[in-house]
């Protein structure tokens, strides 16, 4: 990814649909963790986009563990004097120096590896580092913080709710170590809530589900980068279950437009969900997938349907998005698909040069 950026009519569209949000950041600082994961080079390159072409004169500082490796991977984000990249780990980094207006808490990526085998590392790093983040927000004269929550937090969606809405009350199962990503965001919102009341700090939640769209990672456990990875290298796409499970995916590009209007003009300490309420089973995901390939790539189903088991839904309700910050979708499915893996072959065709 170190050769190529964003598609440029990505970007055209996140600023269309943001222009009005961008004055309040105009000469400000913001503090980001998380900037090399996937909402973070979302967050960082409309950031940088908006801050040319409104001349903000803002200025970006971003966490993370490795700047050099930052640099090697996105050397277009390190190279931008807007962007300083401060060394440290979440749950115990130093604290730059001087003001910042806003801070956006992106970090711990919803790994699916780490929460099986190491779920302990999973919860501290989710809750220290969302402790160490507001302590940082409450003290750097922040007038706003961002937590990109999840719809983990809901825990199991039960069969009779095909939309998830945000004041579900509902939750993951305290004693499964499974639930050990679902949790920590429980107690992160919850330290939100915490900062807000004693320390009058301005917390905007954003729970997100499911996305499609360029810098997805292919190779952990999202359905989406695993069917187009399989795309890319003309294989069969192979699905593990039984293909019924329910799910949504939201365009990155969208999913940009709504995360800036939360932190910009979102309620303090109201969840708002991020994603599509446009339900898919897997089945019809690795379907759309497949459409994309000339010729068309197999699919293959691992198991048989049971009959006695309904499928898994993961999908939000977004009304309170559509109508408090008057939010939509711009991309269908086919669309963003298309899009993310048009990407990724013009990025392998770089390379390759």
């Amino acid at each position: 990814m170190s050769t190529y950026t964003l598609f440029e009519d990505d970007l055209d569209h996140v600023l269309a649909q943001t222009h009005k949000l961008w004055d309040e950041l105009r000469g400000g600082r913001i503090f980001i963790t998380g900037g090399t994961g996937f909402f973070g080079v979302w967050f960082l390159e409309t950031f940088l986009r908006a801050n040319e072409e409104f001349a903000l004169k803002a200025e970006a500082v971003v966490l993370t563990r490795n700047p050099e490796a930052f640099a090697r991977r996105l050397p277009n984000l390190a190279d931008d004097a807007a962007i300083q990249l401060h060394a440290g780990d979440v749950r115990d980094f130093t604290f730059p120096a001087g003001p910042f207006t806003h801070v956006i808490h992106a970090a711990t990526d919803a790994s699916a590896r780490l929460n099986e085998q190491s779920p302990l590392v999973m919860f501290d790093t989710i809750v220290r580092g969302t402790d160490r983040a507001l302590e940082f927000a409450s003290v750097c004269g922040c007038q706003k913080f961002l937590l990109t929550s999840s719809g983990a937090v809901y825990g199991t969606q039960p069969p009779h709710i095909t939309n998830m809405p945000e004041d579900h009350w509902g939750g993951p199962d305290p004693q499964s170590p499974s639930s050990a990503y679902g949790e920590g965001k429980r107690v992160a919102e919850m330290l939100c809530g915490i900062y807000h009341r004693r320390r009058g700090l301005d917390t905007r939640i954003a729970r997100s589900y499911a996305l499609v769209g360029p810098y997805l990672p292919l190779d952990i456990h999202f359905a989406a980068g695993n069917f187009l990875r399989s795309a890319i290298d003309g294989n069969p796409i192979h699905i593990a279950s039984d293909g019924r499970a329910v799910r949504s995916y939201i365009y990155a590009a969208d999913s940009a437009i709504w995360l800036w209007n939360i932190l910009f003009r979102g309620q303090t300490c109201r969840p708002y969900n991020v994603g599509s309420d446009q339900a898919v089973s897997i089945r019809e995901l690795a379907d759309a997938v497949a459409e994309l390939t000339e010729p068309r790539v197999q699919v293959n189903v691992a198991k048989a349907v049971d009959p006695s088991k309904p499928p898994h839904y993961y999908v939000p309700n977004v009304e309170r998005a559509r109508t408090e910050l008057g939010l939509d979708l711009h991309f269908t499915l086919s669309e963003a698909l298309r899009r993310t893996l048009h990407w990724y072959q013009q990025l392998a065709s770089v390379s390759c040069n």
